[in-house]
Parts: C-alpha cells; sequence; structure tokens
C-alpha cells in the first residue's frame, strides 16, 4: 500500500487559495500512479484558526457535498485512489424545526466517488468549541472501502478529553486496539510549541518534540501490536504546515510501524514544509524511534 499525506500551509479563511495551493503542491510532487491513498490535514482548504462562530459561517459545507468533497472526489477519480480531506461541516436536520448542528470533519471518497466515510472530531480543541459540536459517536472505526478496516481521527482525538481525563485513559488509541484496525489515519492542524524563527530554522527537519508527543500517545498500540500473533498498526499523521497570525503549525506529518513494542518512521516531513510525503508500507521504515521490547 502506498499513502500519501499533502503537508501545506493553508490561509484562515482563503478557500480558493488553499486549494490552488494544495493543486500546485501535489502538481509538484510526482505522486506514484498506483498511490492508494491522499489524506489531507484537518480543515485543508479553509484554514484553522478561526475565532468564531461568524468567522467560520460563510465556510460551511453540507454534509458530505460541498466543494472539499467534490475536490476529493476529482483527485481520487484523477488519481484513482482514496481521498481523505479535513472541511467544517453543517448537519441540516430532516425535521425543519430543528436548528442546523456544525461539525469539525473529515471526508473518505473512493477512487469512484462513493463517499466511504463522514467523520466528526470527537474531542474538541479549544478553537473548536467557538463554532463546532462534538461528534455524536466516538471516533470512526470500521471498513473503510478497499483499505481495510481502519480507525480515523481528528487532531485533538488522540489527547485526553478536553485535557480533563486522565493522561493514561489513551481514548483514541484504545479505540483503535479494541477494534483491531492495522491502519490509523489523523489529519491534523497540530500547534507547535516553537517560535516563528525555530520553524524557519531548518525547515525540512521535523519538529522532534511533537513526534515524541505523538507517540506517547499511542502507548496502548505500542505495547500491544504485533504481539499475539497480530500483525503491526500503520499510524497516518497528516499535519499541516505554516503559520496563522501568531499560531505556529508543527508539520511532520509522517507514518509510524508499531509493533512488537518498537515503533518506526517510514519517513518524516520537515516541520515547515511543504510537500506531498509519500510512503510505501512494503518498504523498511527509515527509523527507529523506540526499539522493540
Amino acid at each position: 500500500m502506498k499513502i500519501a499525506c499533502l503537508q501545506f500551509a493553508p490561509e484562515v479563511g482563503q478557500f480558493d487559495r488553499n486549494m490552488k495551493r494544495a493543486d500546485d503542491v501535489i502538481a509538484i510532487s510526482n505522486l506514484p500512479p498506483n498511490l492508494d491513498w491522499l489524506v489531507l490535514p484537518e480543515l485543508a482548504f479553509t484554514g484553522y484558526n478561526f475565532q468564531s462562530f461568524t468567522s467560520i459561517a460563510p465556510f460551511l459545507e453540507p454534509t458530505a457535498a460541498g466543494p472539499s468533497t467534490s475536490w476529493a472526489i476529482r483527485t481520487a477519480a484523477r488519481f484513482s485512489c482514496t481521498v481523505t480531506v479535513g472541511y467544517p461541516e453543517i448537519a441540516r436536520p430532516s425535521n425543519p424545526n430543528e436548528p442546523p448542528q456544525h461539525f469539525n470533519s473529515t471526508v473518505t471518497v473512493s477512487p469512484t466517488g462513493q463517499i466511504l466515510a463522514n467523520y466528526r472530531k470527537t474531542f474538541l480543541y479549544y478553537t473548536d468549541e467557538t463554532w463546532a459540536s462534538e461528534g455524536p459517536s466516538k471516533f470512526f472505526s470500521g471498513q473503510l472501502g478497499t483499505l481495510g478496516n481502519v480507525t480515523l481521527g481528528i487532531c485533538m482525538d488522540i489527547n485526553p478529553y478536553r485535557f480533563l481525563a486522565s493522561w493514561t485513559d489513551y481514548e483514541f488509541a484504545n479505540t483503535a486496539l479494541a477494534a483491531n484496525s492495522p491502519i490509523v489515519c489523523v489529519s491534523m492542524a497540530w500547534i507547535s510549541r516553537l517560535e516563528p524563527d525555530e520553524l524557519a530554522q531548518n525547515c525540512y527537519e521535523p519538529d522532534t518534540t511533537t513526534l515524541a508527543y505523538w507517540v506517547e500517545r499511542f502507548r496502548p498500540l505500542v505495547e500491544r501490536a504485533g504481539r499475539d500473533g497480530k500483525g503491526p498498526v500503520i499510524v497516518v499523521l497528516a499535519n499541516r504546515s505554516g503559520m496563522e497570525g501568531e499560531v505556529c503549525y508543527a508539520g511532520s506529518s509522517t507514518v509510524l510501524r508499531i509493533e512488537g513494542g518498537g515503533v518506526s518512521l517510514y519517513e518524516t516531513a520537515g516541520r515547515a514544509e511543504e510537500r506531498c510525503l509519500v510512503v510505501d508500507l512494503n518498504e523498511r521504515p527509515r527509523f527507529m524511534v523506540r526499539a522493540e521490547g
């Protein structure tokens, strides 16, 4: 299986410009002809750092039927692959007397344009709480077309609930473990603790503090994956890069292989890089993060 993470730097509220930017990054990335899955960040074309419902309202899209979904369908057909993209959703109930709901969502489409999943972020970050509701179902685990059994999440989902739950609850990782998902995928707009000048320096190097944090949040998988005769777990972390105002994003999109207590990285994008990170799961990972034990 070949997986690509499209890491780029969208600007908040610049939908058309961001979509063109994504297309431009794809155009120079020389994607392989037999790509299986293209994964984009959280709120890929709208940007992330909206401070109120009023500011994001013009960009809300109907459930799996807006311009982000149309882009995903076109791109899936173009590359004959599955595509996942993050977008801000407005869900209108069948009862016209009920108000619509708003979610931070991802839509996944098949190479033929079929909607495979519309996942709504379960654990909201502070910024999400200004406009979005929690997804009604806790995470997504299930069949995702030809990709098989997959667990999907969005950014804050891998953290303790509202930063109030116990660190060791590992809600998202335990959900993936219980579902026996061999693939876990998280679209992200993960913020870095680095200052702007630090991001600009060595922009092609990953944010190692962020990578270490991500690995830690999958500890239940590290402790169990690849044991008891079960195979490895692949974790796809598709983040964005760039800045929005004073908010700096960590980039560093990566694909992990977790097996037998060990964690390996197939490859990692830089902290401020814009490119498609393409990984072939049939190849050996390039870096060992944690040795098997």
